[in-house]
Order: structure tokens, then C-alpha cells, then sequence
């Protein structure tokens, strides 16, 4: 049986320890026991174990019993680092993504002083809370992994055009859904049953699961399109890849291991690559951008040209925006409505090069209806005309954050949910104004998009005047409170 990261690591840094204890080099080290210095660096390291015969050589040189270097007991010094290794928390962080050895982060909290007790005290704690907070943790680090390549990678690009070329895809736009599903089925093996879901009604929010015993992909028959022709991207992209680890439902549920969360980011951007080509969209990019007014038509007509969901393509100018406009700081959001209960919800967000707050994390609290995202979505509620009622409806606006001083162009589509009917569903994509987004868009000074101030939620928003307020500024007056008690303290006490 092998051993686990954690014994590598107490091994190493037991034979460590007890080599400097002895005042013994590398070389030294090497002499007695016959190893070579590179092998025992690497033993230290943890990131080798050696068999049985090399380890009663380290004893016999280290002049310690064979057990001490084995069990699982460790000096004071070694307490907290071995109780960490335990509670595996170190060993799930994605620090591989970042380029960074566990063992070296191992190696400098062992190698402290003993006040960074105190802070391994407190990682420990995070450890023991991890298992109910692991979700939030993992989109946290995949909103780094994202950061860090500007939402861009190279690589899956590339992986898109091999495979278009592989099975022979036509250039133009869009993929039909049925082509795509054929590819699933002669070259991956898999069987598509595309009413799948219809008989469990208590799957009915899910639009798709893989069942990978059978290697079949169930489908919701409520579905566009536009949504299965995602889902067999992202099926193809799992395939193509050979992204082992990942979830069998179309959206994460319980996320086991940041590797999961991570391939199913991956697998999402082959499927938006793949129905959105990079030269293609660029180029309806611009076009759209260079327009001297803003036509929300021109918008909805590039869900139709290449038969994609809002969702994929704000979702693709996530990938570009940032490498080809250099729009790095922007954020998307996707708000829920329930028009039964009148309740708005952020059900994704993405924040990009920005530090603002989770909306997710105010679920409870009544979002700003000065957000396009929410007037869209009550717009869309009203007849239009004799009684009829849009599929989707989209708009621009500047939205200036009242407390913060920034300001953002926000582009909005709203829809009809699916495959839940009752829910509405509004997509927003917000840039922050920076002077490349003023030298690129030549509708920015149209005075026909709306400016407004907007905040997150009604309970944070100090502004007294708003007509739109659905809920008391509770928040925002404790905070004022709060701020007054501090002014007086230190008015006071100069």
C-alpha cells in the first residue's frame, strides 16, 4: 500500500530534524547511509519513502529508533503541522494551479518560530469548518485560477480547433444540436435520451445528467435549442479532454475536490468556444461596438446568429473582452425571479480583477431595483401591445455605484425561464468605464442609455430619495450608528 502525502511529509521533516539535531549535512548524511544527497533532498522534501531497508539505514545514521521515524507521534514543535496534514486541508487546496509545493508550504510553518502556532491554530479551525463552507471555497479559488489567465486560456482554444478539424465541423455558425449529439454518440459511445429527466419530477430544475455507468446523457425536454446544443458541447468537452474527474448533473451540486470545479469550468468554455468561435465573435464584437447608438436588436440578433443562451455568450465575451479589448475588470451576474413571490436572486455571479462583495451572500436581503437586471425581468411581465408578452427582451445602462464612485456599462438580456417556466431568468454583463472601454464603444455617450445609481441591496443603501426602495436601509443605519460612536470616541479621547 502507498503512503499518503501526510506520511511523506512527517517523515521528511521528522529525518530533517533530526539530522540538524545532529549538526549533520547533506553529504554527511549521505556517507552513513550510502544514499545519494539528491535522494535524501527529496526525502526531506516529501516527496519521496523509502522502503524498509533505507529507513533503518537513516536510523542507524540519525541514532534513532525505526519506529520514531514511522509512527505517527511527532515532537511538540511538529504538533500543529502533523494535525494540519491530518485534516487533509492543505492537501485539497488547489496551490498546484498557482505553481506552488505543498511541501514548501509545509516546510516554512515547520520551520517558524513558534508564535505561527497561533495562525496554524486558525487554519485549523478553517479546517474543521471546511467540509459545510467547501463549495464557496473552491469558486473562490476558481475565481483566482480565472483571474490569474484573464478568463482566457490558449490551450482549450486550441483544443476547440483540433477537435472541430478531428471530426470535420463546418466553419459557419450555428452547430446544429442534432450534429453535435451524433458526435456524442459515434465517437464518445455515449446514448442520449434527450426526455431522460421527464420522469423524475423532482429533477426538474436540472437540464441534464450523465449517468457514467452506462455512459448515458439525459436531457430535459423542456429545453431550446440553443440549451441542449450547450450541453452536448460540454459533454463533448469532458470527452474530448479526457476530464475524468467531474460532476454527473449539468450544474454542481456538491463539490468533492477543487480538480471537479475546475473541469467543469473547462468543459463550459469548450462548449461556449465551440459554438462561439474566437475569430467570429470578435469580429461581431466590434461591429457592435463601433455603432454610434446602442440597439438592444443587435444584441438579441447574436443569440440568433450563432443559436446560443445569454448565459454562453456573455459568458464568451468574458473570454475576449479581457485579452483582445483589454476590458479586464468587469462582472456578470444572473438574477432569478420568482414572479408568484415577487423575490429576485443571484444564482451565478463572476467578478473579474474587481473586489466587490457577493451578491449571493445577501440572498436574504432585497436587491437594488435600479439594476437593469431587475428592470428588465418586471418589464418583462408586462403586455406588450395587445396582450402579448416577449420571449426576451435586452437593454444597455450605465449604472454609477452610489458609495463606491465607479461607474459600469451594463448589458442586460432577460428571458423566460427554462426549463422551470415559473422562474425568469435576466443575464447581466457589466465593464467598468475605464479608457479603453471609452475608446472602444462609440455608443458609450448615447443619450439614450440610461444612467443610474444603483447599490447592492435596499437594507445597505443609504440614498433617502429612492423610489424604488423595497426595503428599509437596516444596514446602512447601523452602520451610520456605528460610524457616529467612533467619530465621538475619537473626537473625545484626542
Amino acid at each position: 500500500m502507498g503512503t499518503s502525502a501526510a506520511q511523506r511529509i512527517l517523515f521528511g521533516l521528522k529525518v530533517k530534524q533530526h539530522r540538524q539535531a545532529k549538526s549533520l549535512s547533506f553529504v554527511e548524511l549521505a556517507g552513513l547511509t550510502g544514499m545519494s544527497v539528491s535522494y535524501l533532498n527529496e526525502i526531506e522534501k516529501g516527496k519521496k519513502y523509502p522502503k524498509a531497508h533505507k529507513i533503518e539505514l537513516l536510523a542507524t545514521a540519525l541514532q534513532v529508533p525505526v519506529a520514531e521515524l514511522v509512527s505517527g507521534e511527532v515532537s511538540d514543535s511538529l504538533i500543529p503541522v502533523a494535525e494540519l496534514l491530518r485534516s487533509n486541508f492543505l492537501n485539497e487546496l488547489p496551490l498546484e494551479q498557482y505553481g506552488i509545493d505543498t511541501t514548501k508550504v509545509v516546510e516554512i510553518i515547520a520551520a517558524a518560530p513558534p508564535r505561527v502556532g497561533a495562525f496554524v491554530s486558525t487554519l485549523l479551525e478553517l479546517a474543521r469548518d471546511y467540509t459545510s463552507t467547501r463549495e464557496n471555497f473552491y469558486f473562490g479559488a476558481l475565481r483566482a485560477y480565472l483571474e490569474l489567465h484573464n478568463s482566457y486560456f490558449e490551450e482549450l482554444e486550441q483544443a476547440v480547433l483540433r477537435f472541430a478539424e478531428a471530426v470535420g465541423l463546418p466553419s459557419e455558425r450555428p452547430l446544429r444540436p442534432d450534429l453535435l449529439k451524433a458526435l456524442l454518440e459515434r465517437h464518445f459511445g455515449y446514448v442520449v435520451d434527450e426526455a431522460g429527466l421527464d420522469a423524475f419530477p423532482e429533477l426538474s430544475s436540472l437540464r441534464a445528467l450523465f449517468l457514467p455507468g452506462k455512459k448515458t446523457l439525459w436531457l430535459h425536454s423542456r429545453l431550446t435549442g440553443a440549451q441542449r446544443g450547450f450541453q452536448y458541447g460540454k459533454e463533448l468537452g469532458f470527452a474530448f479532454l479526457a476530464l475524468k474527474e467531474r460532476a454527473w448533473t449539468s450544474s454542481l451540486m456538491r463539490s468533492k475536490t477543487f480538480d471537479e470545479v475546475l473541469n467543469h469550468s473547462r468543459a463550459i468554455y469548450f462548449s461556449v468556444a465551440l459554438h462561439l468561435p474566437q475569430a467570429q465573435l470578435l469580429d461581431a464584437l466590434r461591429q457592435l461596438f463601433q455603432r454610434p447608438t446602442w440597439d438592444g436588436a443587435r444584441l438579441l440578433y447574436l443569440l440568433e446568429r450563432f443559436d446560443v443562451t445569454p448565459e454562453m455568450l456573455f459568458h464568451r465575451m468574458t473570454n475576449l473582452l479581457p485579452r483582445f479589448f483589454q476590458m479586464q475588470k468587469l462582472f456578470f451576474l444572473r438574477f432569478v425571479h420568482d414572479p408568484a413571490a415577487d423575490f429576485f436572486r443571484v444564482d451565478k455571479e463572476l467578478y473579474l480583477h474587481l473586489n466587490y462583495a457577493s451578491f449571493s451572500n445577501r440572498s436574504q436581503e432585497h436587491h437594488c431595483r435600479r439594476w437593469q437586471s431587475i428592470s428588465l425581468l418586471q418589464e418583462l411581465l408586462s403586455p406588450q401591445g395587445e396582450g402579448a408578452v416577449p420571449d426576451q427582451l435586452a437593454a444597455a445602462q450605465i449604472s454609477h455605484n452610489l458609495h463606491g464612485g465607479h461607474a459600469f456599462l451594463c448589458f442586460s438580456i432577460a428571458r423566460r425561464g427554462y426549463p422551470t417556466p415559473a422562474y425568469n431568468v435576466s443575464n447581466t454583463l457589466c465593464l467598468l468605464i475605464t479608457p479603453a472601454v471609452e475608446e472602444q464603444v462609440a455608443f458609450l455617450k448615447d443619450p439614450a442609455i440610461l444612467h443610474r445609481e444603483v447599490y447592492s441591496t435596499c437594507e445597505r443603501c443609504r440614498l433617502e430619495s429612492c423610489q424604488e426602495r423595497s426595503a428599509a436601509p437596516t444596514i446602512a443605519a447601523k452602520r451610520a450608528q456605528q460610524q457616529q460612536i467612533q467619530e465621538t470616541l475619537q473626537r473625545l479621547t484626542r
